[in-house]
């Protein structure tokens, strides 16, 4: 049975995370927040309307698809529950043919963890955790280097946690510490070394050395439909605080 939700004002949390994994390029329309990149992690690729626009919203949506065309990239919204405005904004990008997709809970769970001798942290990604997220990128290099690219974006105390074993690193993840909240990102695990409780141990450390950074509590993403990521975070101590889908014309 999964946690119940915890009572988190997205839109104090999700400020923080826009920070957190950074785009190569940010604009600002008032309460909308505009990130470009190289158009694979679709955080860092959409708009998110976390606040009123700085024209109406039938002129900030055309606005917004002019700036992501400019860039050749298409024009996607980041809709987060109780975070959107204006709250009509999703009948409004449905008239205009977009729909959503790809579904995805933020958890929310204390920094409670413990520290292992076996977990490697660093301050930023170096070469062995590269390896290990390209090795898991399904064979698209061009999403692994924006990706990478973002975590190596994250503004201090990052955290970079590694899992070495006697043939080369085994897990990685990565924290991002803003205040009291700790992000958790890029955990990943080679393929032949799953289901052997790696992501545990680097979650468990990661979360026990933000909490050294002065965060008391940690948030995720992670998509609705990866039940096994979801039950080792509740087993963490996660449960889901909010969901949020991107809105494009593609969906």
């Amino acid at each position: 049975m999964r946690s119940p939700r915890l009572s988190v004002d997205p839109k104090l949390l999700e400020p923080i995370a826009d920070r957190a994994w950074p785009a190569a390029e940010q604009f600002r329309m008032g309460g909308w927040r505009l990130n470009a990149s190289v158009g694979f992690s679709q955080r860092i690729n959409a708009c998110w309307p976390l606040g009123r626009p700085s024209v109406a919203a039938p002129r900030a949506i055309e606005a917004v698809e002019r700036w992501y065309a400019a860039r050749g990239l298409p024009p996607r919204f980041k809709l987060t529950d109780r975070a959107v405005a204006p709250r009509t904004l999703a009948q409004q990008l449905e008239k205009r043919g977009y729909r959503p997709a790809n579904r995805t809970l933020v958890m929310v769970g204390p920094c409670r963890g413990e520290a292992d001798t076996g977990v490697l942290l660093e301050g930023a990604p170096d070469p062995a955790f590269e390896a290990v997220f390209t090795a898991t990128a399904g064979g698209n290099l061009a999403d692994a280097r924006e990706r990478l690219d973002a975590l190596r974006r994250i503004g201090p105390p990052a955290l970079f946690a590694r899992i070495e074993g006697e043939a080369g690193p085994e897990a990685i993840g990565a924290s991002a510490v803003e205040g009291a909240w700790a992000g958790v990102f890029a955990m990943r695990t080679a393929p032949d070394h799953r289901r052997k409780g790696l992501a545990r141990r680097v979650l468990s450390t990661l979360l026990h050395a933000a909490g050294g950074e002065g965060a008391t509590r940690a948030y995720l993403q992670v998509e609705a439909n990866n039940a096994p990521a979801i039950a080792m975070y509740e087993a963490a101590g996660f449960s889901t605080a909010y969901t949020y889908a991107y809105w494009t014309t593609g969906a």
